[in-house]
C-alpha cells in the first residue's frame, strides 16, 4: 500500500474554524443524524475508546448517533451497513475492515440516496477516491506502514539478529485490515528474523482471552520465540495473561503490540510488553462524525487523517496513563 500524504494545515484550518464557529454558535450540527461504527464489543478494549470519542463529538456538535457494535466481525459490518442504509441518515461512520470489494457496491446504493460515507480504522482507497469530494474521508493509521514501522522498530529495540525467532499474530485474511501485519511480517522478515504467523481466530478476535491455549502452545513447542507481536488492541492488552499462563516472567519474550489501554499500560510499566504503537483511537471516533457533520453542513470534501504514528513503552508511558484510564488514549 502506498502511503499518503496528509495535508496538516488544511485540518489544522479547517478544525480551528470549526471551533471558532462553535464559539459563536453551540452545537452547530443540530439536526444531522449519523450511524457510527465502533467496531468492536459493547466495552471492548479500542472500540470503547472509540465510541468515547464518538459520544463527545455528538455532545459538541449536537448531532444524533446511533452505535453499531461489530464484535470486528467484517460480515456483521456489512449486515449493519445495510441495515443502517435502511434507516435513511444523513451520514453513516464505517469500519472498513471488509475491504473495497465487499463494501463498495453497497457505498454505491448509500450515495446514490445522498447518504454521507466515510471511514476509520482502514481505509477503503477505491470508495474514498470516488466520494471524497462528497465527504468520504478516514481516519485512522496508515495499515500497512503502521505495520511495518512497529516492525522496524522492535527489531531496533530488543536487537534482533538474523535467525532470531517471532511470531505475529494477526489477520491477513482481511485484505485491507490485514495490510498491517503484512507490514510487520515484511518488516521482520527484511531484518532476517524466521517468522511464524497464526492468524487471531474468530473466538479470540471478539474475545481475547479465548487465545490463551493458542498462545501458551505455541509458546511451548517454540521456546526460542524472542518477539511475539499482536496486531489487535485486544490481543496486545491481554499479553500479561498469555505470558503467565505460558509460565513466563516479565521480559522473558519480547512482547509488542497496537492500541493503548488500562491493562496495557500496566503491562508496560510492569514489563510484560515492551512496545506499543498508538492509534489515538480516540479520535478515530470524533473526527469521522465531524467529518461528516462539514459535508453535510458546509459542503467540504473528505480528509485523509493518519492517528497512528507514536510509539509508547517505559520511557513515555508515564504521560499517557491517566488519558489511558479515562479510555481517551
Amino acid at each position: 500500500m502506498k502511503s499518503r500524504t496528509f495535508a496538516i494545515a488544511g485540518v489544522v484550518l479547517a478544525l480551528a474554524m470549526v471551533a471558532s464557529m462553535a464559539t459563536a454558535q453551540t452545537k452547530w450540527a443540530q439536526g444531522v443524524h449519523i450511524v457510527f461504527f465502533p467496531g468492536g464489543p459493547q466495552g471492548g478494549v479500542f472500540a470503547v475508546n472509540v465510541y468515547n470519542g464518538a459520544k463527545q463529538a455528538e455532545a459538541d456538535l449536537g448531532v444524533k448517533v446511533d452505535y453499531e457494535w461489530s464484535n470486528w466481525d467484517p460480515q456483521t459490518m456489512i449486515q449493519q451497513f445495510q441495515e443502517a442504509v435502511a434507516m435513511k441518515p444523513d451520514g453513516i461512520c464505517i469500519m472498513g475492515h471488509p475491504g473495497d470489494a465487499s463494501f463498495d457496491a453497497l457505498i454505491d446504493q448509500a450515495e446514490a440516496k445522498g447518504i454521507i460515507v466515510t471511514t476509520q480504522n482502514t481505509t477503503l482507497d477505491k470508495a474514498e477516491a470516488k466520494y471524497a469530494a462528497k465527504g468520504f474521508g478516514y481516519v485512522g493509521a496508515e495499515n500497512y506502514t503502521a505495520g511495518h514501522a512497529l516492525g522496524a522498530e522492535a527489531v531496533k529495540r530488543f536487537n534482533l539478529k538474523k535467525g532470531d525467532r517471532a511470531m505475529v499474530w494477526g489477520l491477513l485474511s482481511q485484505p485491507a485490515r490485514g495490510e498491517r501485519t503484512k507490514g510487520v511480517i515484511d518488516a521482520l522478515k527484511e531484518a532476517g528474523c524466521v517468522v511464524d504467523y497464526n492468524e487471531i481466530d474468530a473466538a479470540t478476535n471478539k474475545d481475547p482471552a479465548a487465545g490463551t491455549p493458542t498462545f501458551a502452545g505455541y509458546v511451548s513447542s517454540h521456546p526460542d520465540v524472542k518477539l511475539v507481536v499482536t496486531d489487535h488492541g485486544g490481543l496486545t492488552a491481554t499479553a500479561q495473561t498469555y505470558l503467565q499462563a505460558a509460565g513466563k516472567k516479565a521480559g522473558d519474550i519480547n512482547i509488542a503490540g497496537f492500541d493503548l489501554s488500562p491493562a496495557t499500560i500496566s503491562a508496560i510499566k510492569g514489563g510484560w510488553t515492551g512496545l506499543v504503537i498508538d492509534q489515538q483511537e480516540w479520535l478515530q471516533g470524533y473526527l469521522p462524525i465531524l467529518q461528516v457533520c462539514l459535508a453535510k453542513v458546509y459542503g467540504f470534501s473528505g480528509l485523509h487523517i493518519n492517528t497512528g504514528a507514536g510509539f509508547v513503552d517505559k520511557s513515555n508511558v508515564d504521560f499517557v496513563a491517566p488519558l489511558a484510564q479515562k479510555n481517551i488514549r
